[in-house]
């Protein structure tokens, strides 16, 4: 594979149909998720930041389809479907959107902070750019002891004008890191056009510049996401180095609770709609004759499984306040 930009026209080894359900469960499963906390939110039961993540599930729920158990992640602060692609479960997540015990931050982190060391999930980041040098410093590491791990960091266009992003690739590329750069290219940094932030707006382009296989992918087809995704990780674990992937997609919502979303149209948000990566799905599958009574049972275990997600949220406990030191301060040493 020549280390330049192309734009992919995946998939060619189209998947078994218990693959194409296990994908549409899990881009279901988040989209689901995301629909409550708009819910919880609106009726002031989760508070702070909360970006979500409709209409992008197709990049969580492909890459990390393609990333093994071993595999490290490396998210940003818009990370609930990719803790929850990732594997951690419903509960877990939701009971830190609460800030209770029980969550997989311990109630600390909430929207933003999202950490699971056991599924190799090593947090959201509310800083732009913030992961990408923690992913790197994953990858020498791996590298050093000679890991075949692979770590996949992702992080949004917004990222890509900060020098961290820069930094990052040139690094990588300069020590043949066991990386994959995920740019979720949603066209807003926050609410800024991509167009009035980059001068080139091919970020494929621009990242092979620094040496390593870069490639633009339809993030609105979790098929295609995942294709890409299994190509370059495999390549990275032969030792060819770090891989970028550009997933073109495109959020729903605003770019948080808190935004009045004023900075583009209705009718371009209609338009990706109709690209709207669930959807897409159940039509393919369909076309193929690979779905049928199918959709009704998954939309009623993700239900469920959200419900019960809200209801051990809502039981669980807060943390006491004689504990809210803990982690935070160490203990008095006396000294002699």
């Amino acid at each position: 594979m020549s280390k330049q930009s192309r734009t992919s026209d995946l998939p060619a080894d189209l998947p078994g149909i218990k693959h194409k359900v296990k994908l549409l469960q899990a881009m279901m499963r988040i989209r689901r998720f995301e629909e409550r906390c708009v819910e919880l939110y609106s009726a002031a039961k989760i508070r702070g930041f909360v970006h979500l993540y409709i209409g992008e599930e197709a990049v969580a729920v492909g890459v990390n389809e393609a990333l093994t158990p071993e595999d490290a992640v490396v998210s940003t602060y818009r990370e609930h479907g990719h803790a929850l692609a990732r594997g951690i479960p419903a509960e877990a997540v939701m009971a830190e959107m609460y800030g209770k015990t029980t969550g997989c931050s311990g109630g600390r982190g909430g929207s933003m902070h999202l950490f699971d060391a056991s599924r190799h999930f090593y947090g959201g980041n509310a800083i732009v750019a913030g992961g990408l040098p923690l992913a790197a410093g994953l990858a020498l590491a791996d590298r050093m002891r000679a890991q075949p791990r692979v770590t996949c960091c992702f992080f949004g266009d917004g990222a890509f004008a900060e020098g961290e992003f820069h930094e990052t690739a040139n690094l990588a590329a300069l020590w043949n890191l066991p990386l994959l750069l995920v740019c979720e290219n949603n066209l807003y940094a926050m609410g800024t056009a991509i167009e009035r932030h980059e001068a080139q707006t091919d970020l494929a382009m621009r990242a092979a510049s620094y040496g390593m296989v870069a490639w633009a992918v339809d993030g609105m087809d979790v098929e295609a996401v995942e294709q890409a995704a299994r190509r370059a990780a495999e390549s990275i674990r032969s030792g060819a180095g770090p891989h970028f992937l550009e997933l073109r997609t495109y959020r729903f919502r605003a770019h948080s609770m808190y935004d009045p979303d004023r900075y583009r149209n209705k009718e371009e948000v209609e338009q990706w709609k109709n690209r709207d990566p669930i959807t897409r799905l159940v039509d393919r599958m369909r076309e193929d004759g690979d779905l049928g009574e199918e959709l009704a049972g998954i939309e009623h275990r993700v239900t469920d499984e959200i419900d019960r997600a809200v209801e051990a949220a809502e039981q669980a406990p807060e943390e006491p306040v004689e504990n809210l030191l803990r982690h935070v301060t160490s203990a008095p040493v006396e000294v002699s």
